[in-house]
């Protein structure tokens, strides 16, 4: 679940997160490295920490390009943030990008071994990081209840 950051101390780590949905509104999920440092083996969103003097959206565009390549066009639907994580003890400030694709190739780096256009009917059978249920809520990708009820803000 995240938070408004008020309620916390400063956070350690600031990331920016990419929610890229396709126009058959399903979503791209990398599955991580059995060695991820975070989430390792398990499906997330394109995404990774902001840099020095970095923005946000220079940190989610960077990030896209560096996980799945540079060989696509989006365009932006909705940004969200700076929120704040609860599933990681309250150490991330979390902005959220939403995306749309419209063309290109998907051409993964070494922290992930797959990838997947996920729709809303099979997501709940796939193993996802914590924080991604809250991300698509946030946003309000697809209707709550194709989420996992356990991982969203109550």
């Amino acid at each position: 679940m995240y938070t408004s950051t008020s309620a916390y101390k400063q956070p350690v780590i600031r990331l920016s997160i990419n929610v890229v949905e396709n126009l058959a509104h399903e979503i791209l999920l990398l599955k991580r490295s059995p060695h991820a440092p975070l989430g390792a083996g398990r499906w997330g969103f394109p995404a990774g920490r902001i840099e020095g003097r970095e923005t946000p959206s220079q940190c989610a565009l960077r990030e896209l390009t560096e996980e799945i390549g540079a060989e696509h066009r989006i365009e932006s639907i909705s940004t969200l943030g700076p929120v704040r994580d609860t599933f990681y003890g309250g150490i991330f400030d979390i902005y959220l990008f939403h995306h749309r694709w419209l063309e290109g190739r998907i051409v993964l780096n070494h922290e992930h071994t797959r990838y997947a256009w996920m729709g809303r009917e099979i997501y709940k059978r796939y193993s996802v990081m914590d924080g991604i249920d809250e991300d698509l809520a946030y946003l309000t990708i697809w209707p709550r209840g194709f989420l996992n009820q356990d991982k969203l803000p109550r």
